[in-house]
């Protein structure tokens, strides 16, 4: 007879939730705040029997991408029953009467691949048992299961929300419908605009060749001239339809060095035709439009502070990668074909698909770029054009 046992652990988690799948998935009960569709994707390509889900109804979450509203469509879809408290904040996996996971880890890639998450899984009768009258404790405390028809208001409330830029001037409080359990209220979710879950990742270049900026170019006129806090332009023959929607786009300027500076980031939305077609009104008030009249729609844009100086050169992350810069460079150097150089891959693009490596190096620059020089300010955003729909 196995002897029951209790570990600490604080890595590997999308392991230790795919061993706890094979254990027992009769009764599959899970406790988390944010939940994303990837994660999800490779949970339920394990997953059969009943399941149970406690999260959060807080649309700012979903507007925010802390959680997806996809990704609860899928476990709908999967015959999930799920319910919602409002201030959640524990995280809890329980598998039939076999294992319990208690950990600090969200139900995202990031957090079962990446970061480093601290818990606890247990295989002990007790402990199981414990936490069993815990989730059943909490779920009669939630609010009624989730439906069809709450999912589809949700989906069109966040999309509105994310095709207008997430413009902060409109009303930021999207509801909240989970129950009020009692639990104390947290602080509110502070993410960069960067996903970790995403599984796309590009470079967006603003300007040209011959018409470049200095790199003591402020950062600020570049995104008043550009409107690139809602959106980035494509020419007419080149409609972005490689864009999916959460793919992260690195916002970039070609100055005279020359060399290309990226200065922002922000998610992007998946081009749709006539939506994202530049308007007799978008033209009037930034002429150059004309050339270049097709959007992919951003929101949760975030820009270095200071100028072009302060952001992250394209030349020093393809010296320092070289053929692993670009997902088209690693391809072809993987299979021994095609062009490897990443300074040929991207001229004459309005942009390049980053390679994973490329995407996990330039965040960590950008991100040590907002911390060392600051990002422009909200409130100054707040004061620039944002779309009508």
């Amino acid at each position: 007879m196995n002897r029951a046992t209790i570990r600490l652990v604080n890595a590997g988690w999308d392991r230790e939730l795919t061993a706890a799948i094979r254990s027992d998935s009769s009764e599959v009960r899970i406790v988390c705040p944010f939940i994303k569709e990837r994660a999800v994707e490779r949970l339920l390509s394990h997953l059969r029997g009943d399941i149970r889900v406690i999260t959060r109804f807080n649309l700012d979450d979903f507007a925010d991408g802390a959680s997806d509203v996809k990704a609860l469509r899928m476990l709908f879809e999967a015959g999930a029953s799920i319910r919602g408290i409002q201030n959640l904040h524990a995280k809890l996996y329980l598998f039939g009467t076999t294992r319990a996971i208690i950990t600090s880890a969200n139900l995202t890639v990031a957090a079962l691949t990446q970061n480093q998450e601290f818990g606890v899984i247990a295989d002990d009768a007790a402990v199981i048992a414990a936490c069993r009258d815990y989730f059943d404790g909490l779920w009669k405390s939630g609010s009624s299961d989730l439906s069809l028809d709450m999912l589809d208001d949700w989906e069109e409330t966040v999309t509105d929300h994310r095709e207008a830029g997430g413009n902060p001037n409109r009303a930021r409080r999207l509801g909240d419908f989970g129950k009020d359990a009692g639990l104390a209220a947290t602080l509110p979710v502070s993410l960069p605009a960067v996903v970790a879950d995403a599984d796309q990742a590009f470079v967006k270049f603003l300007g040209d060749s011959k018409n470049r900026v200095p790199v003591s170019f402020a950062t600020i006129e570049e995104i008043k001239l550009g409107g690139c806090h809602w959106a980035v332009a494509y020419p007419p023959k080149r409609r972005p339809k490689s864009v999916k929607d959460g793919a992260v786009m690195f916002i970039a300027r070609l100055t005279d060095e020359p060399d290309i500076r990226i200065f922002g980031r922000a998610i992007g939305i998946k081009y749709h035709p006539g939506r994202d077609d530049a308007s007799p009104e978008d033209i009037a008030l930034r002429p150059w439009i004309i050339k270049w009249p097709r959007y992919i729609r951003v929101h949760h844009a975030e820009f270095v502070a200071g100028t072009m100086a302060n952001g992250i050169s394209l030349n020093e992350l393809m010296d320092a990668l070289g053929s692993d810069s670009f997902a088209s460079t690693q391809h072809n150097a993987a299979h021994g074909i095609g062009n490897t150089d990443p300074r040929r891959a991207y001229r004459r693009h309005a942009a390049v698909k980053l390679s994973s490596q490329g995407t996990s190096w330039l965040s960590e620059r950008l991100q040590a770029a907002f911390d060392e020089h600051g990002i422009v300010p909200q409130d100054t955003l707040n004061q620039l054009d944002w779309p009508t729909l």
